[in-house]
């Protein structure tokens, strides 16, 4: 069983992530369950998604201290989420950082020193995802560069992962998008 929690701000792609993963799940033959929760989305309040992978899954949602991959799609959203990564779980994160709604209206500070904490608590990888995805032709693709460090770092077929990006996104994105996920394979 692979459980993955992906979390963003509304409008990062958490939920084309979380498809292609179980288009990718699906590909590789294999059960696959999703659980996305959206909260203030489209306001840019937080989204998390839960992905879980195995032969065969019974429940979408992934427990707390229970995922073997936290992909966050921004710094705060990291720290938010931390709690649920296992001892021994891959964090990836991009560097992107997003002021939520307090912070813009002054009623709040966006916290510092969030990298240092989540590398020295867990060993997070930090990638510039939307300096790639922009490189790739769109900052949108940044949830498709984390999928590529993602399946880099944790050793998914690439091949399978290509397929599933490629019948995920519009055909008028593909290239695009997959010129993404491979700057994310290639650079972590």
């Amino acid at each position: 069983m692979t459980n993955i929690l992906i979390a963003g701000v509304g409008g990062q792609g958490t939920l084309l992530a979380s498809r292609v993963l179980g288009q990718y799940a699906m590909l590789s033959g294999k059960d696959c369950k999703l659980s996305e929760i959206h909260g203030m989305s489209q306001r840019g309040g937080s989204v998390v998604t839960h992905v879980r992978i195995g032969d065969k899954v019974y429940s979408p949602v992934v427990w707390e201290g229970g995922a073997d991959v936290v992909i966050a799609f921004e710094t705060l959203e990291a720290a938010r989420v931390k709690h649920y990564l296992k001892a021994d779980g891959v964090l990836l994160v991009n560097e992107e950082k997003i002021l939520p709604m307090p912070c813009i209206t002054g009623a709040a500070k966006y916290p510092d020193g969030l990298r240092e904490k989540l590398e020295a608590e867990k060993g997070a990888h930090f990638i510039p995802a939307q300096a790639w995805a922009v490189e790739a032709g769109s900052a949108k693709a940044t949830n498709i560069v984390m999928l590529g460090a993602l399946c880099k770092l944790c050793g998914l077929d690439k091949e399978i992962m290509t397929q599933a990006v490629a019948a995920c996104v519009p055909a008028k994105f593909a290239t695009l998008n997959l010129t993404a996920f491979s700057l994310g394979y290639e650079r972590v």
